[in-house]
């Protein structure tokens, strides 16, 4: 096990710096932070001078080599736009992306689940056409014509739900949640229906079609033999069959839901991590863009190790082949 996670480490750590570098040199010829950070008036000498400051008169590799070390010790440098450490920053807009991420993850699937099971079980029934009809339109529209939708039929029309912000939050330590409060509550429920639609219907259509897989093998077949009841069937043996490739695809899709935040935090005004980012790239905030796409970069990472190692505990077979190849 320990030289297994060992591999994957080293192979993730090429990726990581592919991005890094990626991202760095996208945005290292974007836009002109000096010119924004000093406004209108400023002299010669004193732009010279914030140049050199910030280290953009030193050639692009040497800038590369300082951001990956201080990277590596978790310093992004200061923010162009804001003056303010990246790490400080993303640390103070990090609870909101992950609760947002986490609630709209809870959504899809404890909805798609269900409705993946029922729509494999009883897939003529008129209810099942009506889903899939639903997935088919979660699929179609764009993120945030869905987010303006839900905006004007429950904040404009009835008046149930706030349109923006994140609602009264309590800190605990440097953590701050809204789950704690009512306002809070009642701002996350949009936003995580928004961003949580689109793989509620992934979840759903694949939980369908693995379901109608496994219903046509042969030890479903010899369990109808047997004379067992189809609940015991259906939640007993098809369904644990049905959910495995579904916790791969959904601890990926969590991945998904941290890095696609960016349009709902926008329709929403909601304070995370992707609003951060859209913010800086009006003004060429090098520092924060470019910490932002590594820690996404990270999280996708981790989470297809951890994937990784669960394939590696619950596939017997994985762990006869290594040590068949031994």
């Amino acid at each position: 096990m320990f030289s297994f996670v060992v591999s994957r480490i080293l192979q993730a750590l090429p990726v990581m710096f592919v991005v890094s570098l990626i991202s760095f040199a996208m945005f290292a010829y974007v836009g002109d932070p000096v010119s924004i950070m000093l406004g209108q008036d400023f002299t010669e000498a004193q732009r010279a001078a914030l140049v050199h400051d910030l280290g953009l008169d030193e050639p692009f590799f040497v800038q590369f080599a300082k951001f990956i070390w201080n990277a590596a010790q978790g310093q992004f440098g200061l923010s162009y736009r804001l003056s303010r450490p990246v790490a400080e920053l993303i640390a103070e807009r990090a609870p909101a992306t992950l609760e947002l991420a986490l609630c709209a993850a809870f959504i899809s699937l404890c909805v798609g689940v269900p409705m993946g099971i029922y729509t494999g079980l009883f897939r003529h029934s008129w209810l099942s056409r009506f889903l899939l009809t639903f997935s088919l339109v979660g699929v179609s529209l764009p993120t945030f014509l869905i987010g303006i939708l839900l905006i004007l039929v429950f904040s404009v029309w009835l008046g149930w739900l706030p349109s923006f912000g994140r609602g009264d939050v309590v800190r605990i330590g440097w953590w701050t949640t809204g789950f704690l409060t009512l306002s809070g509550l009642k701002a996350m429920i949009l936003p995580a229906i928004t961003l949580g639609l689109l793989q509620l219907t992934l979840i759903m259509r694949l939980v369908r079609s693995e379901m109608m897989e496994v219903l046509r093998t042969d030890y479903i077949k010899f369990a109808r033999a047997r004379g067992l009841p189809n609940r015991s069937i259906y939640f007993g043996h098809a369904l644990k069959n049905t959910l495995v490739p579904v916790i791969t695809i959904a601890g990926l899709q969590l991945g998904s839901i941290i890095a696609f935040a960016i349009v709902t935090e926008t329709v929403f005004q909601w304070p995370g991590m992707g609003l951060l980012f859209i913010q800086s790239v009006g003004s060429a905030d090098i520092p924060v863009m470019a910490a932002y796409l590594m820690l996404i970069a990270m999280v996708f990472v981790t989470i297809n190790l951890i994937v990784d190692l669960l394939y590696y505990a619950v596939d017997p077979r994985l762990r006869v082949g290594r040590g068949g190849g031994h």
